[in-house]
């Protein structure tokens, strides 16, 4: 399936009317232009170019050292293969979180410098201050509650969140946080079902889950994980639907295994010359010594 280019762009609007009718939503990440390709023509809603790159395309151990440039490329890129999906992107970490001001000089440059359609901001506390001045100054935010990847070893490292009453409180605190900051979009990330359960009475915004139940009104997973690609440790809440690793791995092999023997490249894998082209050619060159293997078309 591929998407006209007349095809319509998603909008919060829409999304909110998804909502509305009880219709799921579909986040997926993508890095690039192919992926986003890809992840259009399979029918996601909502792209996000996440901080996950730092790990899954840039070969960092965590999202932490990625750099804005970095995410800026990558979200431009994938910014020039979608239509109609909604575009956001990832602030990495240290770019934000310091004061108003820099969180809105570093949002207004993927605004501008990328084309997405809003930014995404990890946390409650502090980072609810961020988003509301970010509103403020006509930037749509995505708001990140439970794990929260950029700041996951003070949380105790990559593991579930809101696994007690207090804790819970806490995740579904922020969330409300976020939504009266004036978020057009949550994310909620690996906690217990009954959470988000609990949660969602309580938001007019869209929900999406990461490892966080059926309950949210959509779902997010990370294109390299949902796919097999990444050769890393995938977390409990992840689905493979593909092993495209094992299958590029067979296939470079194959490849390998073919200019080693000489059978690749074949006949139809050459260009050819017309006969009295490569007799000229041949002719030509005699004197300067052998000129072997000259194919032609005849």
């Amino acid at each position: 399936m591929s998407i006209h280019p007349s095809a319509s762009r998603i909008t919060f609007a829409a999304l909110a009317a998804k909502k509305a009718a009880g219709e799921k939503i579909v986040m997926v990440t993508a890095y690039d232009y192919p992926g986003a390709q890809i992840v259009e023509a399979a029918g996601s809603d909502v792209v996000l170019v996440g901080d996950s790159a730092a790990m899954t395309v840039l070969g960092y151990d965590s999202t932490v050292p990625v750099t804005v440039d970095e995410m800026i490329m990558l979200t431009a890129a994938v910014r020039r293969g979608l239509h109609a999906p909604l575009l956001v992107a990832d602030l990495p970490f240290g770019s934000y979180e310091a004061s108003d001001e820099i969180a809105i000089a570093t949002a207004q440059r993927f605004i501008k410098e990328t084309g997405a359609d809003a930014v995404k901001v990890e946390r409650g506390g502090t980072t609810v201050d961020r988003a509301r001045a970010l509103v403020a100054a006509g930037i749509p935010v995505i708001g990140h509650v439970g794990l929260a990847p950029q700041t996951a070893s003070s949380l105790g490292g990559y593991r579930a969140q809101g696994r007690t009453a207090d804790s819970a409180s806490r995740v579904i605190d922020d969330a409300l946080a976020l939504q009266d900051a004036g978020c057009a979009l949550l994310v909620i990330e690996a906690v217990p079902a009954a959470v988000t359960s609990a949660l969602m009475g309580h938001m007019e915004i869209p929900v999406i889950g990461i490892g966080a139940g059926a309950d949210a009104d959509g779902q997010v997973l990370v294109f390299h994980d949902l796919l097999g690609i990444y050769d890393g440790g995938a977390a409990r809440f992840v689905k493979r639907y593909a092993d495209l690793r094992g299958a590029m791995v067979s296939g470079v092999a194959e490849y390998a295994s073919e200019v080693r023997s000489g059978a690749y490249p074949a006949a139809e894998h050459t260009y050819g010359m017309p006969a009295d082209e490569a007799e000229r050619l041949a002719t030509r060159f005699a004197g300067r010594g052998r000129v072997g293997g000259v194919r032609s078309v005849g």
